[in-house]
């Protein structure tokens, strides 16, 4: 009978246990937590930049930062929420040191999206990207990551009616992008 190592049940750690054990300084422990983590992550960063090579680049970033500051973590049940906080400063570092070549190559919103193929699907990743970083990054935050407007403010550091400004004003252009998608006519049969 093979001897087992602690390390062997981290699969089954509850994750605070897991986090306490990575704040110690426990690389295994780490790693479990990268394996469950990383795809939230990368699903994240995929949702805010609209390019997978780069969301992948900034999750890797996130989870660098998480190894180097875990130890500042004060709270173990709180990793959840410094997870995403990381995520986000990262998200808005990004935008900071590219901010020159923001709205290069964009659509300026008065051409109709092209729609080669009848029926296609409406891509919501791309209706997004076309939003400016700092909307798109508290849409993101609201609607797919089901944040309210004063938890964004706490997390992103803007203002709450920044916030409120931001989501209302990317709700609305989503839905003036979305629906500049033609519906496919129906074939009426003679």
């Amino acid at each position: 009978m093979a001897v087992r190592k602690a390390q062997d049940y981290y699969p089954d750690c509850p994750e605070p246990f897991l986090v306490s054990l990575a704040r110690a300084g426990d690389r295994s422990a780490f790693e479990e937590l990268v394996r469950r983590r990383q795809s939230q992550v990368r699903n994240l960063m995929r949702r805010f930049c609209n390019d997978p090579v780069l969301a992948d680049d900034l999750a890797q970033q996130v989870l660098m930062k998480v190894w180097l500051n875990i130890r500042q973590l004060k709270k173990s049940g709180a990793f959840d929420a410094w997870l995403r906080k990381l995520a986000v400063n990262v998200w808005l570092h990004h935008v900071r040191r590219n901010d020159a070549l923001r709205g290069a190559g964009e659509l300026q919103g008065t051409e109709r999206p092209r729609t080669e193929t009848p029926g296609v699907a409406v891509d919501l990743d791309r209706a997004l990207a076309r939003l400016d970083p700092h909307i798109r990054t508290c849409v993101v935050l609201s609607y797919n990551e089901g944040m309210s407007h004063r938890e964004i403010a706490g997390l992103t550091g803007m203002p709450l009616g920044t916030v409120k400004t931001h989501i209302r004003n990317g709700a609305q252009r989503l839905q003036e992008i979305l629906s500049a998608y033609e519906k496919p006519q129906e074939v009426n049969a003679p």
